[in-house]
């Protein structure tokens, strides 16, 4: 039988095997896959650690003992292909998932020197991105002003702040742009999701969603964001989920393909 306590990091490690993998589908069933070892104790629930980290320990040990070749889809860019596995691994477990490099070295079975030489690693990876333009979707200015801060610094540009639904959907006609950040719950009460729902009709581009209501989208019940990140949020990790976002992402269209395509 699964615990309670770790039921309810499930929400979470779907989150991280999404990223890990590019894929909702695909990381639901290495979930599905951990939950079915646990239950048969082909894996074993380490008691001397969290929940938390018990439960990651036990997926990296079910995705161990499968090709690792299967981890990334077919689809996915040349460049996140080239980036090394462990380093990625490393990025997400800290960055994005929030564990020590400690906690990290215990779930993924490696020391502490190990853990932060992949972080360096990925973050040179990050350092070689090619810059892009954002769109930022956000009500609250204090949090739309740290982003932009953040962003620019990464080396993007900023397109313009939408605070309502309406806003976002005019930004992003008038301009060419390549990531879009959205909160879903906006100034006017319009909604983050359906604006960003309206604007991928229109645009093949990736979509991290920041919000303070991040069980409003973990439900099970309908595709669910590959990106996302609870408010409030760390620096790194949103440095690291912008990276995996351009990672994962299939057709990174030219900016002038995209503006062609908003005229």
């Amino acid at each position: 039988m699964v615990s309670n306590s770790l039921v309810k990091q499930l929400p979470f490690l779907r989150r991280y095997t999404r990223a890990l993998v590019g894929s909702q589908a695909a990381g639901d069933l290495l979930v599905q896959n951990t939950l079915q070892a646990i239950l048969d104790r082909k894996v074993a629930v380490d008691a001397a650690v969290s929940p938390r980290v018990a439960l990651y320990k036990a997926f990296h040990e079910v995705w161990n003992r499968q090709p690792q070749g299967g981890a990334v889809p077919s689809r996915a860019d040349q460049r996140l292909q080239a980036m090394d596995l462990s380093s990625r691994v490393a990025l997400l477990l800290t960055a994005m998932e929030g564990f020590s490099f400690a906690e990290t070295a215990n779930i993924l079975g490696t020391s502490l020197d190990e853990v932060e030489a992949q972080v360096v690693a990925a973050q040179r990876e990050i350092d070689r991105q090619i810059a892009t333009r954002v769109l930022i979707i956000e009500d609250e200015w204090v949090i739309a002003l740290d982003l932009k801060t953040l962003v620019s610094e990464l080396g993007h540009e900023v397109i313009g702040v939408a605070p309502t639904h309406s806003k976002a959907v005019e930004l992003a006609r008038a301009g060419n742009f390549g990531l879009v950040l959205a909160d879903i719950q906006l100034a006017d009460g319009s909604s983050g999701i359906e604006a960003v729902t309206e604007i991928l009709e229109s645009f093949n581009v990736p979509v991290i969603f920041i919000t303070a209501f991040p069980d409003r989208l973990l439900t099970g019940e309908r595709p669910e964001p590959t990106y996302l990140i609870t408010k409030p949020f760390l620096t790194e990790t949103v440095k690291a989920t912008i990276a995996q976002a351009l990672f994962f992402h299939e057709a990174k269209a030219a900016p002038e393909t995209l503006k062609a395509k908003s005229a």
